[in-house]
């Protein structure tokens, strides 16, 4: 039986580029026959433990090589690796304990009395430390057995950030991961001559699936960063080729006076995901740098969807087009399909598609469509050209004396002003037309937005029940580690601001 095991396609080469260096942090340099070795040490160790193919490893330890030698030694075992936040508290990790049902636990030094206290609460659970795996010098073999696995077996537990009550454990299987990241190599042409510039977490798909995969079955050098810094990544620039990152990585970035079109010589390609790039970010990217950040558009349960081309139009404020062997619909009610340009619910099917929830079967029914197409969660539009527009989630969208209001078309007009720095459009109740727009708003450094000049320049650009009934500024967004903005914590949070209480109880008179 041929060995669909994800692992096989690094491993190859591994063993093609031995003396390649892998990745190279501050602290050492691993070349690929470096990273296999610690790699098979660290599979013997987990076998050891009494782990075999199938069962899940728990894992929530800080960004660093050895964390990545964990994740591919799980891969190798057949292993399922279930990666945490570190962000994470300790009622929410023993959430996962009891979900996930692992056999052992890994997690640093520093966290290991926290999370001792949560494994005997749910017992006949194990936790081990990882630099006690990394000081354990055991003697393997490199070439020791890659566990077979089929294409449908489980690889990864990649849990949802869980913005609607609990988290879900999207299942990705050893094909998922394979026939995405193969794509991903073909689409964006890397090679064993790239090095990526790595800053992002890996606890999340962008910075484990995305950025290491990549960069891992073509043989390419990773420069490794245990976070992101914007003055040391821009430092860093000119030794990549490649650098992947989020939209507050691009404009933290842009304030540093070194990030030049000289420091980007080196540079082919610079990707953003996992939130919206603002058109604004984009283009003073494009004329402090001569780069034309490409977008992409992508999730936990299905990795990389779509993607500006390599070569051609990258559009701005598009994600480009599906991956070759992928579809995508955008439906209305009853799930029909729309016409170009009208806004709807985006569905999606193809390869790397997750098998389902981890112990939720009932999530097929309700997150599938009745002809198998996911139900992304999202809404957009196509244009013309076939490129494909995000306008936001179907559950921040605002109905407002029963018109749609997609938050995704007022924000971008707010971005627009130079008094303000980040915005998020949510919904409150209103008593007279259901739900209305407000915005939030974070001004710019020393400068003051103001409200009522905002407020007429929306008017002029939008239909009167699209324009925010309140704008309220706050010094910052909340944000997933992603930079993805919760628009959930922000709603949670307007019960405790005046301003906005008074309005959802009709105490202020404002239309």
């Amino acid at each position: 039986m041929k060995n669909h095991n994800f692992y096989q396609l690094i491993h190859n080469n591994m063993l093609r580029y031995p003396k390649q260096v892998a990745i190279e942090s501050a602290k050492k340099v691993l070349t690929y026959e470096d990273l296999s070795h610690k790699v098979s040490s660290y599979a013997t160790q987990l076998v050891s433990y009494g782990l075999i193919p199938g069962d899940r490893l728990l894992v929530q330890v800080g960004k660093s090589p050895e964390a990545v030698a964990l994740y591919l030694a799980c891969l190798k075992a057949g292993i399922v690796y279930a990666p945490l936040n570190t962000a994470y508290s300790g009622s929410e990790v023993l959430y996962f304990m009891s979900n996930s049902e692992p056999k052992i636990v890994v997690c640093d030094v520093n966290s290991h009395d926290m999370l001792e206290k949560l494994v005997k609460e749910i017992g006949d659970l194990s936790l081990v430390v990882l630099e006690d795996i990394e000081n354990n010098k055991t003697n393997v073999l490199p070439d020791c057995n890659i566990v077979t696995r089929k294409k449908n077996d489980v690889a990864a537990l990649i849990y949802t950030s869980g913005t609607t009550g609990r988290s879900k454990g999207a299942m990705l299987t050893h094909g998922n991961l394979a026939e995405n990241a193969s794509l991903l190599v073909e689409l964006w042409q890397f090679s064993d001559k790239d090095t990526l510039l790595h800053a992002l977490p890996i606890f999340h798909i962008h910075g484990l699936f995305v950025a290491l995969h990549t960069s891992l079955i073509a043989g390419a050098k990773i420069l490794w960063h245990d976070k992101f810094e914007a003055k040391h990544v821009v430092k860093k620039l000119s030794e990549a080729t490649v650098f992947m990152g989020v939209p507050t990585y691009y404009q933290r970035m842009l304030r540093e006076k070194t990030l030049n079109v000289d420091q980007c010589r080196n540079i082919r390609l610079f990707i953003s995901g996992s939130a919206p790039l603002t058109v604004e970010t984009a283009g003073a990217f494009l004329k402090l740098t001569g780069h034309r950040i490409l977008e992409r558009y992508g999730m936990s349960e299905a990795g990389i969807i779509t993607s500006n081309p390599l070569d051609g139009d990258r559009l701005e404020g598009t994600v480009g087009f599906p991956l070759k062997s992928y579809k995508l619909r955008i439906v209305g009610d009853l799930d029909k399909p729309l016409e170009l340009g009208e806004i709807g619910s985006i569905q999606i099917t193809g390869p790397s598609l997750f098998s389902g929830y981890w112990r939720m079967p009932e999530k097929l029914q309700t997150d599938f469509s009745k002809d198998g197409w996911f139900k992304t969660g999202d809404l957009g539009f196509i244009n013309p050209k076939g490129y494909l527009s995000i306008v936001g989630r179907s559950k921040d969208m605002i109905i407002s004396g029963g018109y749609n209001v997609y938050p995704k078309e007022i924000e971008q007009l707010l971005e627009k002003f130079p008094q303000i720095e980040e915005v998020a459009v949510v919904g409150v109740p209103h008593h007279d037309f259901g739900e209305v727009a407000i915005a939030i708003i974070v001004g710019k450094q020393g400068e003051k937005p103001n409200e009522q000049q905002i407020l007429e320049n929306l008017a002029k650009n939008l239909a009167n029940y699209k324009v925010p009934k309140l704008i309220y500024e706050v010094e910052k967004l909340p944000k997933n580690a992603m930079g993805k903005v919760q628009k959930n914590l922000i709603r949670e949070k307007l019960n405790s601001i005046p301003e906005i209480v008074a309005f959802k109880e009709n105490k202020q008179t404002k239309n």
